[in-house]
């Protein structure tokens, strides 16, 4: 039976001395979850998401999109409980989740809080 690229590389890499001798990385390697699954990869990119709503703290709050933030917060809420449904359980998926929706709850707080500059200008004036 002929193995997949995939399999054949795990199984290389789990036959290498220092792989094999260390049991901690290799029960990473070897996790139903490990990174030679979509179970790791998925949740890895989705931490672009996260890493974008980051690098928006800094744009205006004006510029917040409500819809795009309340769907990265009920994403990262619904799919955090769903992580530890799910078997493997898959911790990845937890953190990468948790953090959306701090960060998408931050951004509509930063929305429904912010106090336009043009409005005080125009109340002082």
């Amino acid at each position: 039976m002929a193995l997949g690229v995939v399999a054949a590389l795990k199984a290389r890499l789990l036959a290498v001395g220092f792989i094999k001798n260390n049991p901690r990385v290799k029960a990473v390697l070897d996790h139903p979850a490990g990174p030679f699954t979509i179970h790791f990869w998925a949740p890895s990119f989705k931490w672009g998401i996260s890493l974008a709503n980051i690098a928006d703290f800094n744009r205006p709050a004006e510029l917040i999109s409500v819809p795009q933030q309340l769907a990265v917060t009920a994403t990262g809420i619904i799919w955090s409980r769903y992580s530890f449904v799910i078997t493997p359980v898959n911790y990845n998926l937890f953190s990468v989740n948790a953090f959306m929706a701090v960060t998408g709850s931050y951004q509509l707080w930063r929305k429904f809080t912010d106090t336009p500059n043009s409005m005080s200008v125009a109340s002082s004036s």
